[in-house]
């Protein structure tokens, strides 16, 4: 054990690989470190800053609400959780909505409830969820059984059961795994952790009838690709279909922790007083924050935009893959979720483009991810792909021909 005289240079546990970067501002796209430099943020506190750093609006709903009333616990009405309710269901497929705090809540709660939904109604023994591979949805141990991920729950004692594993996104090979215990499907329409990648619309069609077939519930993550950050509010309406249950959380505080689960009536209704709980879910500070965010994001053009910068980001993308294939290999995503398969290790291009002031994060699958802010513009569109452009040379120059 370590005393008061420790040689620690941290008492933070060492469970990050943090860069040597320390930020004192932001504003819009942009990152300032304590020292002063600048750097483009494509990071977005991993899919979380929507409207990128010190957004007006933001700043004044915080502002406001903190003069007012940050906490009073779920024991009362607060207005505040009501009215993003509000706006959330009117907005989705849900009717019913459970405030938390972050996305493993958020996955945890869907979960209980998709479980729960049978045994209410009569069949106690379906228990067991179908993920996919590559898929994450989150650090508890339940959703980190959920997905699988045998790294993730080394070393952590035995993991829940009642979570199998569809090895690839094929429907029949699915099917084949649903027996009398299965409760429902869980799936990130968009891959983040795994590798960005995109499940596609045929699939989740696919996914749709399939649980209608079995009398199983559909459970969606977009926990990360929710929120616009596809260029709709929610990626799974690009399939025109609906999930029974959905976990949200990133994207809709805008940096402030919030998460929620968003339920049909007749899911949702399952999950009565002493099923479920959260100490500071729905408090009203966040609930405040997270309709700022969705007022933006609703406005009138907004969504609009994204997919236009998308297209934008991808046509540039596309190029530097192209004239680039000894670096990456291709192009992964959508809208704003954006991914580039890696020929060479992908946190060496993370670190070659923070080294050209453009910040990025590593995926599974040798991916590099790039999640800018939905509000951002072709002036920093261009900035980051320069500098994309200049770690390519860098990487290049550092590997001294061994690139083929």
């Amino acid at each position: 054990m370590s005393g008061p005289d420790s040689p620690l240079k941290s008492h933070i546990m060492p469970s990050y690989n943090r860069a040597s970067l320390r930020f004192a501002s932001g504003d819009g796209a942009w990152l300032t470190t304590t020292d002063g430099e600048k750097y483009l943020d494509f990071g977005s506190g991993v899919a979380v800053n929507t409207l990128g750093h010190s957004h007006p609006k933001l700043v004044h709903a915080m502002t406001e609400q903190a003069q007012k009333l940050w906490h009073v616990s779920n024991l009362y009405e607060i207005p505040e959780q009501e009215a993003l309710a509000t706006t959330l269901c009117q907005n989705s497929f849900a009717e019913l909505v459970f405030f938390n705090n972050s996305g493993a809540e958020a996955a945890e709660g869907m979960i209980k409830t998709m479980r729960k939904y049978h045994a209410t109604n009569g069949h106690p023994e379906k228990v067991t969820l179908i993920s996919f591979a590559g898929a994450f949805h989150g650090r508890t141990l339940a959703a980190l059984a959920a997905a699988g991920n045998e790294a993730y729950l080394e070393g952590f004692g035995p993991a829940p059961t009642g979570f199998v594993q569809c090895p690839s996104f094929d429907i029949e090979q699915l099917e084949a795994l649903i027996d009398d215990t299965t409760a429902g499907i869980l799936i990130e329409p968009v891959q983040g952790e795994g590798g960005v990648r995109d499940v596609g619309t045929d699939f989740l069609r696919a996914l749709r009838a399939l649980c209608d077939k079995h009398d199983i519930l559909l459970g969606f993550d977009e926990v990360q690709c929710g929120i616009g950050r596809t260029g709709k509010l929610f990626a799974h309406e690009w399939a025109d279909i609906t999930p029974d249950i959905m976990a949200i959380a990133k994207g809709i505080g805008g940096g402030f922790p919030l998460g929620a689960v968003l339920a049909t009536r007749e899911v949702g209704s399952v999950m009565q007083p002493g099923t479920h709980g959260s100490t500071y879910g729905g408090n009203p500070l966040g609930c405040r924050v997270g309709s700022a965010v969705l007022e933006t994001v609703l406005e009138d053009g907004f969504l609009e935009h994204v997919q236009d910068m998308a297209v934008y980001l991808r046509q540039h993308l596309a190029r530097i893959v192209d004239e680039n294939r000894d670096i990456f290999a291709g192009l992964r995503g959508s809208g704003l979720m954006v991914g580039l398969e890696c020929v060479v290790p992908n946190m060496e291009i993370v670190t070659a483009l923070r080294e050209a002031n453009l910040l990025s994060v590593g995926a599974g699958e040798n991916t590099l991810r790039l999640l800018p802010p939905l509000n951002i513009e072709k002036p920093d569109m261009d900035t980051a792909i320069a500098a994309i452009e200049t770690a390519c040379e860098a990487l290049r120059k550092t590997h001294q021909g061994d690139l083929s």
